[in-house]
């Protein structure tokens, strides 16, 4: 090769690199370009009170408008709730909430706050898990084996993947106190932003022969926003949310509410729709979600934009993975996850710690 083709292949060689560098550089520059103008808009809106918009279902809202939404929806289907349940899990989620209060295995003398569970659905499995606790508790005998989980075996396959909240919580209680008068009562606060759905709860307790149960002062029914709990630091063991997180305008400030009024130690729980991970039972479940439900909506309670809402809420949600890290940021440890038929549905547990 000569010194003149030499020169020649040089002179081309930074040619060709002179344009990939300027072509980055127009790439930056506009990048910087579209980054300034967006900053720009943002304080634009600011200055003008612009509102930042949230999702209701598939529609962008306001987000001072979504709680108000949420609130109709929930006010329409609330005679129909189980009803609406029993036709968005094929009646699946009654085993799913029994799973649930395994999983959270509370024991006597528990503080429980479940939020968004007007119905009592999480309230009523909660009473009658305790009774259960408190009348093994009564026919242990001194020296005799005592199983703190009635549903526990002794396969170790069939134990709860999550940590078993008496690994965690309540130390001082895992001694027989019984006949003891200094005992701490159980309590279950049931706080929900719909008094329509406090009053089916209520409704229910009297149909179930819970009445007087549920007017006793170790039952609360508070009407109340997720987002804003009006309850103190630090004055729950155990925080539970079914089927209601997806619904709320801010989740972080839900998982920040929820950590705050949990004792150190405490147990965060939440059941709720998520992502299915098999690619075939993904489109069936689809095809019944956005085909049937609303159809059945209309059918049975003559409401088909409240049951459509419902599915859509359930499509915004975040995946399995991602919902688990949010936890992580609110500040929960040792968070983990279980799905639910084939993860139609998760379980979420954090502690405070």
């Amino acid at each position: 090769m000569t010194y003149k083709t030499r020169n020649m292949a040089a002179l081309r060689c930074v040619s060709v690199r002179l344009g990939r560098v300027c072509r980055c550089s127009n790439r930056i520059i506009a990048s910087r370009r579209n980054l300034s103008e967006q900053k720009s808009s943002d304080e634009n809106d600011k200055e003008e009170g612009t509102e930042k918009s949230t999702h209701f279902g598939f529609e962008s809202i306001n987000e001072s408008e979504k709680t108000g939404k949420v609130h109709e929806v929930f006010s329409n289907v609330a005679s129909k709730y189980d009803v609406m349940n029993d036709a968005m899990s094929l009646g699946v989620h009654r085993l799913w909430k029994d799973r649930f209060m395994q999983v959270l295995d509370p024991l006597p003398g528990t503080r429980l706050l479940d939020v968004a569970g007007g119905t009592g659905d999480i309230a009523f499995r909660f009473i009658n898990w305790i009774k259960e606790k408190e009348l093994q508790q009564k026919k242990a005998s001194p020296g005799a084996e005592f199983r703190l989980n009635p549903l526990e075996t002794d396969d170790s396959e069939s134990a709860p993947e999550f940590p078993s909240a008496e690994d965690y919580l309540y130390s001082e209680q895992r001694e027989d106190t019984t006949g003891t008068d200094d005992r701490k009562d159980s309590k279950v606060i049931i706080c929900d932003i719909n008094q329509s759905m406090l009053e089916v709860g209520k409704e229910r307790a009297k149909k179930l022969g819970l009445e007087d149960v549920f007017s006793s002062p170790d039952v609360v029914w508070v009407t109340g926003n997720a987002e804003e709990l009006p309850f103190p630091d630090n004055s729950v063991d155990a925080y539970t949310i079914a089927f209601g997180i997806r619904n709320v305008t801010h989740i972080e400030k839900v998982l920040c509410e929820a950590y705050r009024v949990l004792t150190p130690g405490g147990r965060f729980l939440c059941l709720e729709f998520s992502q299915v991970s098999n690619p075939l039972l993904s489109s069936v479940y689809d095809l019944y979600s956005f085909q049937v439900i609303p159809v059945l909506g209309e059918l049975i309670a003559s409401d088909w934009k409240s049951y459509q809402y419902l599915v859509e809420s359930i499509r915004n949600f975040p995946n399995q993975e991602e919902f688990a890290e949010v936890i992580r940021e609110a500040g929960f440890r040792m968070v983990s996850y279980e799905n639910l038929t084939s993860g139609v549905a998760a379980i979420h547990s954090g502690f405070k710690i």
